[in-house]
């Protein structure tokens, strides 16, 4: 009798031991199934989260370059403006085209070395998101390849536009002289009034002797070299750069 109650009662204390193993395995269980929801929730959040910066960045990003793309086609046409004009001026210094009226060829001068060319794009959101280590917040690389290359990019424009810069001045550095007259050329133009307030004078030196000096027609060419280069060399591939730009910014926002 006494074997028999202590065999039951090692059985009772055997499956008391499993029940309380069974048991404590379970709590363990669903304490790492708790934290493992916890982790996955809250790396979702973060996730989501970080996608939700990212959109609001990405869809500010697309304003900032679309203006610049803007921008840059203006410039295009204003740069091709005063290389056309360049080269009717160069025309006329080869005699291709008979000498034009004194009016005809104030016009073309101002049409070719009035303007400075100069690509001044938006870059607020882009240079704060540099600045704050926030690009790594974009998840396409390709993006980040354009992000991160597009200051250099735009340093490198800066440098021809210096260059075009230049030889415009080497140009109209000719009529600082007593040989030709800017006057001639504002106030047929119209520049004279329009601008400056000034009367027409009815007598105005010529400037059409310029189309015979040798120096005049060297400038004209560096120049219509420079514009050719700033337009075919970088803005095309600029231009080319938004386009690709943009289209991937599209692409990545909900």
């Amino acid at each position: 009798m006494i074997l028999f109650r202590k065999l039951r009662r090692n059985r009772l204390l055997k499956g008391k031991t499993q029940r309380y193993l069974t048991y404590a395995i379970g709590e363990i269980l669903l304490i790492v199934i708790g934290i493992l929801l916890a982790l996955t929730i809250d790396n979702r959040s973060q996730e989501i989260a970080l996608r939700k910066k990212e959109q609001s960045y990405l869809i500010g990003l697309e304003k900032e370059f679309q203006i610049s793309a803007n921008k840059l086609t203006e410039l295009i046409r204003v740069n091709r403006e005063s290389l056309e004009g360049a080269k009717t001026i160069a025309r006329y210094i080869s005699g291709d085209l008979p000498v034009p009226e004194e009016t005809v060829f104030s016009n073309l001068l101002y049409r070719a070395f009035a303007y400075d060319i100069a690509y001044n794009p938006n870059t607020a959101l882009l240079n704060e998101m540099i600045n704050s280590g926030s690009l790594k917040d974009i998840s396409n690389p390709e993006l980040k390849v354009y992000f991160t290359t597009w200051v250099a990019f735009l340093e490198d424009i800066a440098k021809q536009e210096e260059e075009l810069a230049r030889q415009r001045a080497e140009t109209l550095s000719m009529f600082r002289g007593s040989n030709y007259s800017i006057r001639t050329i504002f106030d047929q133009t119209g520049v004279s009034t329009s601008e400056f307030g000034l009367s027409v004078r009815k007598e105005n030196r010529s400037n059409l002797p310029i189309l015979a000096d040798p120096a005049f027609e060297n400038n004209v060419l560096l120049f219509m070299s420079a514009s050719y280069a700033t337009e075919q060399n970088h803005y095309l591939p600029l231009q080319e750069q938004l386009t690709a730009i943009l289209v991937l910014i599209q692409q990545e926002i909900d």
